[in-house]
């Protein structure tokens, strides 16, 4: 469970990095709900500290809410488990 944690948070934190570059360079770009979905899923920690690592995505109201509410509902998960 370790690994997959430590896995999936460095994917969403690469995804944002990636996108970060795309939009400075004007390329196409990965969509929100990809980022959103890989957040859901348990890179919420690695998103949020590549978001304002790069400041991205960070003027947008739907990450501002749905990053930490993802991480919290993980850390009660983990909690429960």
């Amino acid at each position: 469970m370790i690994c997959y944690f430590l896995l999936i948070n460095l994917v969403s934190f690469y995804l944002c990095y990636c996108d970060k570059k795309r939009a400075v360079a004007h390329r196409y770009r990965i969509s929100e709900s990809m980022l959103l979905f890989v957040s859901f899923v348990g890179g919420a920690l690695g998103f949020l500290f590549a978001m304002y690592l790069f400041y991205h995505k960070t003027r947008k109201f739907k990450f501002l809410i749905l990053e930490p509410l993802f991480l919290v509902l993980w850390i009660l998960l983990g909690g429960v488990l």
